[in-house]
């Protein structure tokens, strides 16, 4: 019998955690008056997600030996979080699919994608304050304020081959590892854990986050669109300046820098374009590095548990870290 993954142990533990949370998301994504919220929410919230995000809101709430209920409504409120910007970003990336299936855009229309993400914030916002913890509020408030930031960086330096890693580094840190952190920490406060237990649980997120962007970003260029829920060679299509690409265009001679402006910059794309990419990436090691990146922020993840004291679960979450790297492994 294969050996069971990191990710299925966490699913288990919190089984009965996250039946609650899935049943307060049900039922908090209805609508009296407007059928379509329902109708476009379920198609993604029911689409097979991992429900990654509020299951680490649950498992530091558990850590920390927390044994109320008001961790249910911060693991819905970070999901719906979460699942208000895919909406937002399939209408900003004029996506098709998600999640192996085809977006809420295309089924119904880019409106209804944008007024029913913004319906699932005002949720999420009403289960924030239904724990009465300000402080809960305040970091998932500054997480989504984070996030909307991150994607406009992203749409400003969108196509400009002068951005560095580092501005790439700031829009992985708004638009994934925000919310990460952001999901993680609260789930410490709504326990009263110490605060260096908070700062651990918050940075862990933060690098784990990155992590999984950058693992998310190479597999773009390599990895089975099954797995992806995309397909391979997405990000190349719609021209996104990703790590690989700012790696390889770092290193380009005369020639090469040519065709990332043909390709990237003004988007006359041909066939054959996306596979003398890849050579050019091969040839300045850039899939290479973003690897190593990827897997030095998975030990970056690892070691700011240290504080936390040890469980099952602070070996778990150690084990997720390697877990989302093993993916390009």
């Amino acid at each position: 019998m294969a050996k069971t993954g990191p990710f299925e142990q966490l699913q288990t533990i919190l089984a009965p955690e996250m039946a609650a949370v899935n049943d307060l998301i049900r039922t908090r994504m209805v609508s009296e008056h407007a059928p379509r919220i329902p109708q476009v929410t379920a198609h993604l919230v029911e689409a097979g997600g991992k429900r990654l995000r509020p299951m680490l809101t649950l498992a530091a709430a558990k850590m920390c030996g927390y044994s109320g209920t008001q961790h249910i409504c911060l693991a819905t409120a970070v999901e719906f979080i979460h699942t208000a910007t895919l909406l937002h970003d399939d209408v900003v990336d004029e996506s098709d699919q998600r999640r192996g299936r085809p977006t809420a855009n295309l089924l119904w229309d880019n409106k209804s994608s944008v007024l029913v993400g913004d319906y699932l914030f005002s949720r999420s916002f009403q289960l924030m304050v239904e724990t009465g913890n300000l402080r809960v509020l305040d970091i998932l408030a500054n997480a989504s304020a984070v996030i909307a930031e991150g994607e406009v960086l992203q749409l400003s330096v969108a196509q400009d081959l002068a951005t560095t890693e580092a501005t790439y580094l700031q829009v992985v840190r708004g638009k994934t590892a925000a919310l990460f952190a952001a999901a993680l920490e609260v789930g410490g406060v709504i326990s009263d854990a110490d605060e260096a237990h908070v700062t651990a649980l918050r940075d862990y997120g933060d690098a784990l986050g990155i992590s999984f962007q950058i693992v998310d970003d190479l597999l773009d260029y390599g990895g089975a669109s099954a797995a992806l829920g995309k397909n391979t060679g997405d990000d190349f299509r719609e021209r996104k300046l990703t790590l690989p690409v700012i790696l390889a265009v770092a290193k380009a001679d005369k020639t090469e820098r040519d065709f990332w402006v043909r390709v990237i910059e003004k988007g006359r794309q041909t066939d054959g374009d996306l596979d003398h990419a890849m050579e050019l990436m091969g040839k300045h090691d850039s899939l290479a590095i973003t690897k190593e990146k990827a897997l030095d922020w998975a030990e970056t993840a690892k070691a700011a548990l240290k504080p936390l004291p040890e469980s099952a679960l602070k070996t778990l979450l150690a084990d997720l870290a390697d877990y989302v790297v093993s993916r390009i492994a």
